[in-house]
């Protein structure tokens, strides 16, 4: 299965409370911390309620 390496490029500060819980749940902390993370349905969905604070690159397997 595909993995994305997601890292937070801007602050969660300032943001919706939802927006913040997705941003711990993926255990992203800091600006420019990285995570990998399955793609699947549910990480997907995740990172697209939080696009505008990500950048995402596909892993190789």
């Amino acid at each position: 299965m595909a993995q994305l390496k997601i890292t937070l490029v801007h602050s969660a500060a300032h943001r919706l409370p939802k927006q913040r819980k997705i941003v711990e749940a993926l255990g992203l902390g800091r600006i420019n911390s990285s995570v990998i993370k399955p793609d699947n349905a549910a990480t997907r969905g995740a990172l697209f309620k939080i696009a505008h604070l990500i950048e995402v690159e596909r892993v190789k397997d």
